[in-house]
């Protein structure tokens, strides 16, 4: 009897959990009315308008599944740097990230074009060509290495990362003034060697580590837009910014290939809509993070200086003509020829 009882309530109990366990687990897919979670990451601050437009992907996401597709976000290099989170899509350990176009060129040999300095005409030039066939070709190009294999991830959308430019603690008006200074460069091929070209000594440092190298002197300056100079308070130690703008890099959003092939083509829609979403609102967040900073550089001290562009243009031709090759030279053309 004893046993009968025990039993009993063992099948009880086993039955609840049973129950318990289907209204608690989330399921991990979406078309079926259940909830799947999802991981983004980023190196940015919170404060910058990248993650804006990022936690405005999120929302969107959210919104246009009825709550089925949830997110948390990770930004500040929490989950690691950008070649890191990367190599953690290829292997299915994390869903999306935001990572750079140079960053993307050492995996995919076609992103490094998005490298190659005065690339594109003006801002104007360089949204028609992102919007454009050719940027959405781009992001389906990005599923591929150059051997033709899988990279481990796709391509969602752009967002705008400005142009960047130089800031050091002297004016840099033009390229004999980088002559014989350690400007800090994002370790990338194509980086390197432009600033080889423009007479200084290139630096890769990462990107956590440049405000005290700054401040040591370790480097005499670096490069980037006016939200990551402000952001990373490097206003407090280079009070000369000059808008050369000879690269325009853009950041994407990037999914893992694993993770896009458990999606259904419903889920894959909400996801396009909302990346398609957080690209607009994110141009706008940048152009106001793009004004923010310029307050903030003025009242910090910081002296901008809009500079001739021709003669680092006609430096770093060399740049160009070195990478400008193959299936970099048919993008290169037909990206210089959208809008003429």
């Amino acid at each position: 009897m004893k046993q009968s009882f025990f039993t009993l309530g063992f099948l009880l109990g086993l039955i609840a959990a049973s129950i318990l366990f289907v209204f608690l687990k989330p399921s991990s897919s979406a078309g079926d009315g259940g909830i799947s979670y999802f991981k983004i990451a980023h190196s940015l601050p919170t404060n910058h308008p990248v993650h804006a437009g990022i936690e405005h992907f999120a929302q969107q996401a959210a919104r246009y599944s009825g709550g089925q597709l949830q997110f948390d976000i990770f930004p500040n290099g929490q989950l690691g740097s950008e070649t890191q989170t990367l190599e953690q899509m290829q292997s299915g350990t994390l869903d999306i990230a935001k990572v750079g176009g140079a960053t993307l060129g050492s995996f995919v040999p076609a992103a490094k074009v998005f490298s190659l300095p005065y690339l594109f005409r003006s801002n104007d030039h360089y949204w028609e060509v992102l919007l454009g066939e050719l940027g959405q070709e781009m992001l389906t190009r990005l599923a591929t290495t150059e051997n033709g294999r899988t990279s481990g991830f796709r391509g969602l959308t752009y967002f705008d990362a400005g142009s960047r430019n130089f800031y050091a603690a002297k004016p840099i008006l033009q390229p004999t003034d980088l002559e014989g200074m350690k400007i800090r460069v994002m370790n990338d091929p194509v980086a390197i060697d432009m600033m080889q070209a423009l007479g200084a000594s290139p630096t890769p440092i990462s990107w956590g580590e440049l405000y005290t190298a700054l401040q040591q002197g370790v480097v005499d300056g670096a490069e980037n837009n006016p939200p990551s100079f402000v952001s990373s308070r490097h206003f407090e130690v280079c009070k000369e910014f000059a808008f050369d703008h000879h690269t325009r890099i853009p950041d994407l959003l990037v999914v893992s290939e694993k993770t896009w092939d458990g999606l259904s083509e419903e889920q894959r829609g909400w996801l396009r809509q909302a990346a398609d979403d957080a690209t607009a609102f994110q141009r706008d967040a940048w152009q106001s993070g793009v004004e923010d900073a310029l307050a903030i550089m003025e009242e910090q001290g910081v002296t901008v200086h809009q500079v001739e562009i021709e003669p680092f243009m006609k430096a770093t031709d060399s740049v160009r003509a070195k990478y400008a090759t193959g299936e970099l030279k048919q993008l290169v053309e037909r990206i210089q020829a959208v809008g003429r």
